[in-house]
């Protein structure tokens, strides 16, 4: 057996979902005649709040047509220093957008009202690009999925719009956020210009994101989801497998964020572990001890079938999801109290 905890994006489409794909009604969706595509877009623009929606193959290229749509060329993006948008994305504000960005620590990466409002720029002084979007990612990868409560996020909200700026939320593990929050997800319309929700991460399907956004929007992201080559013609397979996922498997999240929170308390207690994140959802990140690197740990796992990937010079990172059971989780922890060094 095998344990995957590299991310939850390695899982496998349940048999229920399987089914749903295989009965979906399709069309070519570019052409704008893929009814289970506009059916997936409808439920997540009304499941956020807001006025409409697009289905692209990925989560990078729906926050890469969020910021698309917000700014313009020389303006200035406001976001966490370690953000997927900024870290993971290739570069993706520089090439595509033409903007710069203003690099914030906040608390386990989320940004408060003071942090931002000190760094938005004079919109007088030639010298400084224009802010123009405060970009939030809920939860935070980056911090062991740490998360936002929305009250922390109306603030911030509520200063952007009295500046002018635009909002965007990368909401790659969106439903994981709300789990623990509790906070109904139709109120974040509220509050953002563009949501990126993620289909293929906590809620296992194969492959989807979705941009929901206000309605001004519709057209440049469709015309950017284009020119960014996501055009897909008979999405409805992949759509149906989303719709399931968003039917099915949000209540079930709780389970990941048990088992993980299970992990770190086990890492905690061994010698070969310095320390270990705080455990919010479904992510774990642990610094190994002084005298290791993250490969000859691994290396360790290797050896016991279990896989997870170094995420800095000193950290490991696990994630839990739909496709790691009890079973797996006692195996790992038994796994884990074995290793010596």
């Amino acid at each position: 057996m095998i344990i995957d905890l590299r991310s939850d994006t390695v899982t496998k489409p349940t048999p229920g979902m399987l089914d749903a794909m295989m009965r979906a009604e399709v069309g070519d969706d570019v052409f704008g005649e893929d009814p289970t595509v506009k059916q997936l877009e409808e439920k997540c623009a009304k499941l956020l709040g807001m006025d409409g929606a697009v289905f692209c193959p990925s989560g990078t290229m729906t926050n890469q047509i969020g910021i698309k749509v917000l700014t313009q060329p020389f303006e200035e993006v406001i976001c966490y220093k370690g953000s997927h948008i900024y870290k993971y994305e290739g570069g993706g504000l520089a090439g595509n957008s033409n903007v710069s960005v203003r690099l914030l620590p906040g608390d386990r990466g989320r940004l408060s009202v003071e942090e931002v409002a000190s760094n938005v720029n004079n919109i007088n002084d030639a010298h400084q690009p224009l802010t123009s979007v405060v970009a939030l990612e809920n939860t935070v990868v980056r911090e062991a999925g740490s998360f936002y409560h929305l009250n922390q996020i109306a603030p911030v909200a509520q200063l952007a719009r009295s500046k002018n700026l635009k909002m965007h939320l990368d909401g790659a593990r969106f439903f994981n956020a709300l789990t623990e929050t509790k906070d109904p997800a139709s109120d974040y319309g509220k509050y953002f210009d563009t949501i990126s929700i993620c289909l293929s991460k906590g809620l296992g399907a194969p492959v989807g994101s979705v941009l929901v956004y206000k309605k001004e929007y519709e057209s440049k992201a469709r015309r950017m989801r284009k020119a960014f080559g996501g055009g897909m013609r008979q999405a409805g397979f992949l759509a149906a497998a989303g719709i399931y996922a968003l039917d099915n498997h949000i209540n079930r999240l709780k389970e990941d964020h048990g088992r993980a929170k299970t992990l770190g308390q086990v890492l905690q207690n061994l010698q070969w572990v310095k320390s270990v994140m705080p455990v919010d959802t479904n992510i774990v990140i642990f610094e190994v001890a002084a005298h290791l690197t993250p490969e000859k740990v691994l290396a360790k796992f290797n050896e016991q079938n279990i896989k997870a990937i170094a995420f800095s010079q000193t950290e490991i990172r696990l994630v839990t999801h739909l496709d790691y059971n009890d079973e797996q989780l006692n195996r790992t922890t038994e796994s884990f109290k074995k290793i010596s060094f």
